[in-house]
């Protein structure tokens, strides 16, 4: 099961750390549309295309990267006062009866959707542009399959849990500064997410 955590992980990571790249040509594409929009006042017909599939891309693909570093959205006021092996419990219940069966249905709408696409070669109504949207679509399907495979990973999380009373540790990766900052003991943002600089005079004892 370990051995398979750490594959899932690092499968996960690789996307998600390649697909992240998505924000900077999305970030280059409103960049230059702004220029000559306003500057040159002559505006493109493809920037928005590239905006919605760059940003759509790199969200469905890094859900994947982003549960396995535990990064999702969770109303934790109940659940983190548990022991680590109810919580392990509770997280093996709920992905069974609601992360996998959702995952499948991605999938599986995923595949009509990018199949009815790219048999007629679906272009974007956004814009004169007739950008290619077919490819877009498969992304629904990449990500689908991606997910299921991180899921079955922390599926073994849990088991692990349960059996040993602890969560297994995670590889080192990239960190929220919020995160450094608690480990490093710098005293700030002790009081939840809200920046709060907390300064320790320093003491002279000569």
């Amino acid at each position: 099961m370990e051995q398979y955590i750490r594959f899932a992980d690092k499968l996960s990571a690789w996307f998600g750390k390649v697909f992240a790249w998505c924000v900077m040509v999305m970030a280059l594409g409103v960049g230059y549309e702004v220029f000559v929009r306003y500057v040159l006042n002559a505006p493109t017909v493809w920037a928005f295309d590239l905006t919605y599939m760059m940003y759509g891309t790199m969200f469905m693909i890094a859900g994947a990267y982003t549960l396995s570093r535990d990064g999702h959205v969770r109303g934790d006021f109940v659940y983190r006062l548990w022991k680590p092996a109810t919580q392990a419990k509770v997280e093996l219940v709920l992905y069974f009866f609601f992360f996998f069966p959702g995952v499948l249905a991605l999938i599986f709408a995923g595949w009509k959707y990018a199949g009815r696409s790219w048999r007629y070669l679906e272009v974007s109504t956004m814009s004169p542009a007739n950008i290619p949207i077919y490819q877009f679509k498969s992304v629904i399907i990449a990500a689908g399959i991606l997910l299921t495979i991180q899921g079955i990973a922390q599926v073994f999380r849990c088991i692990l849990t349960i059996q040993r009373g602890a969560w297994p540790e995670r590889e080192a990766d990239v960190e929220e500064l919020e995160t450094v900052l608690q480990k490093e003991g710098a005293g700030a943002l002790k009081h939840g997410s809200e920046a709060i600089d907390i300064v320790t005079p320093k003491v002279d004892r000569s």
